[in-house]
C-alpha cells in the first residue's frame, strides 16, 4: 500500500440488517445506543418506527431494512439504534441495525461499484461495494439512504392517502 492509499483510507461502521452486513462511514456516527421504547408517529411512513427519547432530545428512528426492502423484523437480543448525523443537514437520525459488527478501514482502491446486475430499492442508497478481507459489504450512502427530504417527502404521500375525503365532495358526488 503507497501513502496515497493509507492517506484515502477511511473508517467504516460495520452492521447487521437482516443477514447483511452494511457499512456507513464513522464520521457520520454520533453514538450507537441500546435499542429501547420506541413511540409510534401515526401518519409516517413504513420505514420510520418512530421516536424515542434520547436523553431529552426527540429521535426518529428509521427502520432502514425495511427501506431497503426486507420485511420488518422484532429487536432481538443485539438490537441497537447507531445515532447517524447527517453532514449538512444538521439532522440526527436514529437506525435500527440488528447488531454492529466492528469498525473496518476500507481504502478508496477497496470500494467497488455495486454489482452490474444488483436491481432493486437497496441499490439506489448503495455507495458502493468494500472488499473486507475475503467478504464483502454494502456501503451504504448515508445522505442517500437517509434523506430527510425523502422521509418527509412519503410521509407527506402517507398523509394524502389517509385523509378522509372532502365532505363537499363527497355530498355533490351523490
Amino acid at each position: 500500500m503507497n501513502s496515497n492509499e493509507e492517506v484515502m483510507t477511511k473508517q467504516f461502521l460495520a452492521f447487521r440488517l437482516a443477514g447483511e452486513e452494511y457499512a456507513i462511514p464513522v464520521l457520520n456516527v454520533r453514538e450507537i445506543v441500546q435499542y429501547g421504547v420506541v413511540t409510534c408517529v401515526p401518519n409516517m411512513p413504513a420505514s420510520v418506527r418512530g421516536i424515542m427519547n434520547l436523553r431529552g432530545s426527540v429521535l426518529p428512528v428509521v427502520d432502514l431494512g425495511q427501506k431497503l426492502g426486507q420485511p420488518e423484523t422484532p429487536p432481538g437480543k443485539h438490537t441497537c439504534i447507531i445515532v447517524v448525523e447527517l453532514s449538512g443537514e444538521n439532522q440526527v437520525l436514529g437506525v435500527i441495525a440488528d447488531s454492529v459488527s466492528e469498525v473496518i478501514e476500507l481504502a478508496a482502491s477497496e470500494i467497488g461499484p455495486p454489482p452490474p446486475l444488483a436491481s432493486g430499492p437497496k441499490m439506489r442508497y448503495l455507495a458502493g461495494l468494500g472488499k473486507v478481507g475475503d467478504r464483502f459489504v454494502l456501503v451504504l450512502d448515508v445522505a442517500r439512504a437517509l434523506s430527510v427530504e425523502e422521509l418527509l417527502a412519503m410521509a407527506e404521500c402517507v398523509d394524502h392517502v389517509s385523509e378522509p375525503p372532502d365532505a363537499t365532495a363527497a355530498a355533490a358526488a351523490n
